[in-house]
């Protein structure tokens, strides 16, 4: 099984500055993250001037501001993406960036990024595929708030113009999301259409969803995390801290081992025990030579090195060749 790529998110959790951006590559780091990811944008071609916010926005930054003048202060520009892909090669950690305008993009690309995130909200803009998509690089589609036929629109869009190594992500954009809206049985259909590999974006609260979408095939996971949850900024009460991101890597790690390989078989670790677990045929009772064997003086007991209790039909009826002490293997 290819091991499973561990995205920490960390979006917009920097608010605009640089040193708690490398703060929290050093986080991700320290979780043994795959990589960590960014938000690239520029609000001027993101979001008009007068939209409003989303809900969620609302109750974690307050109503005295639209969504662009919010997200005017998250910007990352030219010199601040290089330096944090500098950093991120000094640490050993990917840098990844979901770009959400036609200009970030191509800084993106202008900044040799393999890996191209596109998110939820870009997955009907027909522009936007058709300029990643002409990349010709590895994509990983969000897929939060749309139909079947909407992932099948973008994917054709992205394939048709040069694209087709993609990972599609079952994703739910509400922060945080509700569990039963999850929807994790959606990564399973998406894999079965579409014949792509799938992965989960998690919304959730906690670390125990990502957990399960790995032991239901999920191949990337991206989780969203901050340096701490009560930091202004509208994403940050819907993310792991740093000790509960390290705690989410090292559990789809055990389960990466305990899936193992489909083949039932005996285990290394267990091959000692099956001589000591399993039972044989014994002697229920003192038996002379010359005996029948019947149920009545054989019993199947421990350990499991002598004759197997699944001959035990072919030795009731037999003669017993020697004498036999209570509790001892009968031997053939």
């Amino acid at each position: 099984m290819s091991k499973v790529f561990i995205i920490a998110e960390a979006g917009i959790n920097h608010n605009g500055n640089l040193e708690l951006a490398k703060k929290l590559i050093d986080a991700a780091n320290e979780a043994e993250a795959d990589a960590i990811k960014f938000q690239s944008f520029r609000a001027e071609k993101l979001v008009s001037k007068n939209a409003e916010k989303a809900v969620y926005q609302k109750e974690t930054t307050g109503d005295d501001e639209n969504q662009f003048q919010m997200i005017k202060k998250l910007e990352l520009d030219y010199r601040k993406h290089k330096e944090l892909i500098c950093y991120c090669k000094q640490k050993e950690i990917l840098f990844l960036a979901s770009s959400f305008d036609l200009e970030s993009i191509c800084l993106l690309e202008q900044l040799g990024l393999e890996i191209f995130k596109i998110p939820s909200g870009e997955i009907t803009n027909l522009p936007y595929l058709r300029k990643i998509g002409k990349l010709k690089k590895k994509v990983i589609l969000s897929t939060g708030m749309t139909t079947l036929g909407e992932i099948e629109n973008a994917l054709t869009i992205l394939r048709e113009n040069g694209t087709n190594d993609i990972t599609v992500l079952q994703c739910n954009t509400e922060y945080p999301t509700p569990m039963e809206d999850v929807n994790m049985k959606a990564m399973k259909t998406i894999k079965e259409a579409f014949k792509v590999e799938v992965g989960y974006s998690d919304h959730t609260l906690g670390i125990e969803v990502p957990i399960a979408a790995v032991a239901l095939g999920a191949k990337v996971i991206e989780k969203h995390f901050t340096l701490d949850k009560n930091m202004e900024g509208p994403d940050h009460r819907a993310s792991l801290e740093p000790f509960e991101l390290k705690q989410m890597v090292k559990a789809i790690r055990n389960i990466e081992k305990a899936l193992g390989d489909g083949i039932k078989k005996p285990s290394k670790s267990e091959m000692k025990n099956i001589d000591i677990v399993r039972k044989s045929i014994v002697a229920n009772c003192n038996i002379k030579k010359g005996e029948i064997l019947t149920d009545k003086n054989l019993a199947v007991k421990r350990p499991g090195n002598g004759l197997s209790p699944m001959r035990w039909d072919e030795m009731i009826g037999k003669t017993a060749n020697r004498d036999y002490k209570e509790d001892e293997m009968i031997k053939i």
